[in-house]
C-alpha cells in the first residue's frame, strides 16, 4: 500500500462497484489502496509505502497466526466479514497470552461488489483494529471475476509477543484442572443462521464477534499459570475440548446446566436439530487452570466487560481414550463426540 497520489476523481463510493482494474496493477487498483484501505487503515509503518512492513518488537517470544475468512452473509447481527477478521486474528495470538501488535489484511474481491459494502467493511476492521490496539501494517488486493469470488474474501495474519513466563498451549491440560468459559455459547452460529436462505428463522440473537486480548490480559495477570486457553470457533465447544483433550492425552467431564447458554439459541437449536455445544462462537473462550486456581480466575473473567457471564463448566479427568463426557441436566452422562461434517459451512 503506497502513499497518495493526485488523480482527476476521486473513487464513488457511492454507486461504484469494484472492476477488473482495481486489481491490474494500474492507477485505478493504486487509487482503491490509498482512498478506502489507506484512508481506513492509516498509520506510520503502512504509510512507508513498501511491500512489506518494518516494525520493532518489544522483548519476548514472537507468536503468530492467520486466517481466512469466508463467512455466509458477509453481514450479519453484531458484526461483519470485516471485524469479524480482526477479531478473530487478535483472538488467536492473544489466546497465547501474549499482545497481539501487528496485522496484515489481505482482499480477495470481486468483480461488481459495491463500493460502499466494502466500504462499510474496511470501516469496520479498522474500528476493531482501534478499540483491539492492533495496527494494520501491510496488506493486499486482487479481483476476480464476477460470479467466482462471493463478495469478498478476507485473510488475516497477526503478530505479537510473550514474555517468557508464560507458557499456555493444548497439551498442559492436566487431570483435576477446571474448566471455564467466558459467556453463553453458540451466539455467532445462530446468529448466522437466522439469516441463511431457506431457514425461515428469526432469532434475536446478535453474533458474539469480538476481540478478547483485554479480558485475557486480565486472566493472564490474575493467573499466570493458565494451562491452556482455546476459542471455540468452528465446531464450538465440543469440537475445541475433544482436539485439546487428545493434545493432552486426558478426558474431559463437563457439567450441563452449568454451560451458560441463552434460551433464543437453546431454541433455536432445538427447532433446527442442532446442539448447541457445537455450533460456533467468535468472541468465546475455554481456560483450563488449576483447581485451587480456578475461583480466582472466575473472578477475574467475571469482572470484564467480555466476562460477565463467565462460568466453571467442568474438570479435566484421567482418561485413556480422551473421551470427552457431558454429565446431563438428568443425571445421565453422554460422550460428546467429534462432530461428523459441519453443521453449517461458511460460519467464519
Amino acid at each position: 500500500m503506497s502513499t497518495r497520489t493526485a488523480y482527476t476523481r476521486s473513487l464513488d463510493l457511492k454507486n461504484g462497484v469494484v472492476e477488473m482494474s482495481h486489481g491490474g496493477g494500474g492507477r485505478a487498483m493504486s487509487q482503491l489502496i490509498e482512498q478506502l484501505f489507506g484512508d481506513a487503515f492509516a498509520n506510520d509503518i503502512l504509510a512507508q509505502g513498501n511491500d512489506q512492513a518494518a516494525f520493532e518488537l518489544p522483548r519476548g517470544k514472537v507468536v503468530m497466526s492467520t486466517d481466512s475468512f469466508v463467512i455466509s452473509p458477509l453481514f450479519f447481527p453484531g458484526g461483519n466479514i470485516g471485524n469479524l477478521a480482526v477479531h478473530g486474528t487478535v483472538n488467536d495470538v492473544a489466546l497465547s497470552g501474549g499482545q497481539p501488535l501487528y496485522l496484515t489484511a489481505g482482499f480477495i474481491l470481486e468483480e461488481g461488489f459495491p463500493l460502499k459494502d466494502l466500504k462499510t467493511i474496511v470501516d469496520s476492521m479498522a474500528h476493531a483494529a482501534h478499540e483491539a490496539g492492533v495496527y494494520i501494517v501491510t496488506g493486499d488486493t486482487k479481483v476476480v471475476e464476477r460470479g467466482h469470488g462471493d463478495g469478498v474474501y478476507i485473510n488475516t495474519t497477526g503478530i505479537g509477543v510473550i514474555t517468557d513466563d508464560i507458557h499456555i498451549s493444548g497439551e498442559r491440560a492436566r487431570p483435576g484442572d477446571k474448566i471455564l468459559i467466558n459467556g453463553y455459547v453458540g451466539d455467532h452460529g445462530v446468529a448466522i443462521m437466522s439469516l441463511r436462505e431457506g431457514l425461515g428463522f428469526e432469532a434475536s440473537v446478535q453474533s458474539d464477534c469480538a476481540s478478547l486480548n483485554g479480558l485475557i490480559g486480565d486472566m493472564v495477570k490474575a493467573v499466570p499459570d493458565i494451562h491452556v486457553m482455546r476459542d471455540p470457533t468452528r465446531g464450538g465447544l465440543a469440537a475445541t475440548l475433544n482436539e485439546i483433550a487428545r493434545q493432552s492425552g486426558v478426558g474431559m467431564m463437563l457439567n450441563e446446566p452449568d454451560i451458560p447458554i441463552r434460551d433464543q439459541v437453546r431454541g433455536a437449536c432445538e427447532i433446527l436439530g442442532l446442539d448447541p455445544l457445537y455450533v460456533a462462537n467468535e468472541g468465546k473462550l475455554l481456560a483450563i487452570c488449576p483447581e485451587d486456581q480456578a475461583e480466582t480466575l472466575l473472578h477475574a473473567m467475571q469482572a470484564h466487560p467480555l466476562g460477565k457471564q463467565a462460568a466453571i463448566i467442568g474438570s479435566v479427568i484421567e482418561d485413556a481414550n480422551s473421551f470427552v463426557q457431558l454429565k446431563t441436566g438428568f443425571g445421565g452422562t453422554r460422550v460428546v463426540d467429534w462432530i461428523a461434517g459441519e453443521q453449517l459451512p461458511r460460519i467464519c
